[in-house]
């Protein structure tokens, strides 16, 4: 049974898909104009955990994460430039080429994260112009849209619940506190389904329509592909906290008004990530992308482990400091995932694993408490150090243990590799060197290990070795 905080009803709510076992779930993807930044990557990882945890607790699953490549504005107003347009001109390439470029490096992050959403699962908005302009048309149909210079907007006093999801209080929302104010739209909510290129000038993403020559509204985009490959009402919708107010209200009422169903029925949202305690913005020189933490020769799975270590309704904060205590931290862990290459793993409870492995499962299905988790398979730390050579385990418990978890966590656990036959015979050479107290030879075979960045580890199950 998974549980999720629903940011529409405000409360933990039990996950009970609409068919059954599969579970559809729609999450919001890059802007691929630049480099996503830390932030971005935080919400994509803690995703993923929920794809994971899906996974692992039986549902089939379908997620599902757009990529946007066309209509998103520099800001939330409904005018301003193209975030492809603008990186275009900052790099002297067509919209289509920085679209190419940074979608490619997206997925090269998401490799590098082990972020498991199937590739084929990702579309973009610009595959996808037919079937916005057909949710725009029903729209017009049934009265909720209207026509001014700029564009097509929907009339949002034509969707009684308009800002049901955060709680907007309409009637005192003062023109140009949320957005831009435009004074030809109806109401100070209302926002573009369809925007007209500029008279006079030749946009590089620009298409026919009904209406006008132009490009589908940011918003239009989410609806009209979770639709397209999830279907009118959907298990889980997942996003930032900012997408609240704006993003995810306006999806919900295009949504909801084209089909008269509900959109999705529970709303997730990833809080912010800060660095040093202050907002990320390229001005301040601290929007950090997965390349900054790779040059300060960090792992991204380093940075997925930070990542972990905070809840995902909760503010996180990134230092270089708190990079390193989680690189430290993982160190640990993969120290002891390498244990599944060595005798001792057979002295290992099979029965204590399992327990781990189910609370570690068990947290995750609470809202996906990743804190909680990790302290569960710290835990491992005082398993390991009790064994001793008396104790006994069913044969490869702790390597499902390990491929267990890291399924749940995703740690890159699994990608370490046994030590070579020769430093095998060196442990064992050791080994011998003690039981005869040859101290002096025992010390050398030691010393030449750690030149190779093998470690040794005295414990009353044996050796272990450990990458130093």
């Amino acid at each position: 049974m998974i549980k999720l905080y629903n940011t529409m009803s405000k409360q933990k709510e039990t996950l009970k898909p609409i068919k059954a076992d599969v579970v559809s779930f729609y999450s919001c993807g890059p802007t691929v104009y630049d480099y996503p930044h830390i932030g971005n990557w935080l919400a994509f990882i803690r995703w993923d955990v929920l794809y994971r945890t899906l996974r692992t607790s039986g549902f089939k699953t379908r997620w599902v994460m757009n990529i946007t490549d066309v209509g998103h504005l520099v800001s939330d107003a409904d005018d301003g430039e193209d975030k492809l347009e603008k990186g275009a001109k900052r790099e002297g390439k067509s919209a289509w080429e920085i679209a190419d470029y940074y979608t490619q490096d997206f997925m090269e992050g998401l490799d590098a994260l082990d972020i498991q959403i199937n590739r084929t699962n990702l579309p973009k908005a610009t595959e996808a112009i037919n079937e916005q302009i057909d949710l725009i048309k029903t729209l017009e149909k049934k009265g909720h849209t209207y026509t001014i210079d700029d564009g097509v907007y929907f009339d949002t006093a034509t969707y009684e619940d308009y800002g049901k999801l955060g709680n907007i209080d309409i009637e005192n929302l003062q023109a140009g506190a949320r957005v831009a104010y435009n004074d030809q739209k109806r109401n100070v909510t209302d926002f573009a389904l369809w925007k007209f290129s500029p008279v006079d000038v030749k946009r590089d993403m620009e298409w026919d329509s009904p209406w006008g020559v132009g490009f589908p509204g940011w918003h239009i985009e989410c609806s009209a592909l979770a639709m397209k490959h999830l279907g009118e009402t959907i298990d889980v919708h997942a996003g930032g906290i900012d997408h609240i107010p704006i993003h995810h209200t306006n999806e919900i009422a295009q949504s909801e008004s084209a089909t008269d169903k509900q959109f999705s029925q529970i709303w997730l949202h990833s809080n912010f990530l800060t660095v040093d305690g202050t907002k990320l913005s390229k001005s301040l020189g601290n929007s950090f992308t997965l390349h900054d933490v790779e040059k300060r020769g960090f792992s991204p799975f380093d940075f997925r482990l930070f990542a972990l270590q905070s809840h995902y309704r909760t503010q996180a904060n990134f230092t270089w400091e708190a990079l390193e205590a989680a690189r430290a931290r993982r160190k640990t862990l993969q120290a002891m995932a390498d244990l599944r290459f060595q005798p001792i793993a057979r002295y290992i409870d099979s029965s204590v694993l399992e327990g781990i492995s189910h609370n570690v499962s068990l947290r995750l299905q609470d809202d996906l408490n990743t804190p909680e988790a990790l302290a569960e398979l710290s835990k491992l730390d005082t398993v390991v150090d009790d064994v001793t050579e008396t104790h006994s385990s069913e044969e490869n418990a702790f390597k499902a243990f390990i491929e267990a978890i890291d399924g749940m966590l995703g740690l890159g656990l699994l990608r370490s590799v046994d030590i070579s036959k020769a430093q095998k015979e060196r442990v064992e050479q050791r080994k011998q060197a003690r039981a005869d107290k040859d101290w002096a030879k025992s010390d050398t075979i030691r010393d030449e290990l750690v030149e190779q960045g093998i470690g040794l580890k005295d414990t009353a199950a044996g050796q272990v070795w450990y990458r130093v």
